[in-house]
């Protein structure tokens, strides 16, 4: 199988605008920087790319982004909340939560998504990858958070990637 020249394009210009961002100046030698890296690095890590993620609305990518963003800053003042009140009140659990996602890329954002969110961390996926085990720093109903999980991250993502 030959390498292609330019194998995953749109990680091209993230990591290309990325470097933008991060250098916060657009010179002649950060465009060329930008652009050696968004070319060099998809094409150096190329096998490790066995399949490509299919879309299938790519259309809903902002909207589970802008989802993503507001559950962020609104659990960061949850959380905020929490652990400057009692401790006591807490009740840390870890929660199974049913994954019905086929693609094995989808089921990675599922759980990065799920860590990016204050006040939970995924733990591990089962060897199945029919469960995400979810560590959960507040939940009196450990269905609910299941249910929640699902609802808010997973059905989107069944949704974009067509699983």
């Amino acid at each position: 199988m030959t390498r292609p020249l330019l194998p995953h394009p749109v990680l091209s210009l993230v990591l290309a605008a990325t470097w933008l961002l991060v250098a916060n100046t657009v010179t002649i030698g950060h465009l060329l920087l930008a652009a050696v890296l968004g070319l060099t690095i998809p094409w150096i890590t190329w096998r490790f790319w066995p399949d490509r993620p299919r879309l299938a609305r790519p259309g809903r990518i902002p909207a589970y982004i802008g989802r993503v963003l507001a559950d962020i800053v609104v659990a960061n003042f949850e959380v905020a909340r929490q652990v400057l009140g009692p401790v006591s009140s807490l009740q840390p659990t870890f929660v199974e939560v049913p994954v019905d996602l086929t693609d094995d890329f989808a089921l990675t954002v599922f759980a990065s998504t799920v860590s990016l969110t204050p006040g939970t961390v995924s733990a591990d996926v089962s060897d199945d990858r029919c469960w995400l085990l979810v560590h959960a720093l507040h939940a009196d109903d450990p269905a609910a958070v299941a249910e929640q999980v699902k609802a808010r991250y997973e059905a989107p993502l069944k949704e974009i990637f067509g699983c």
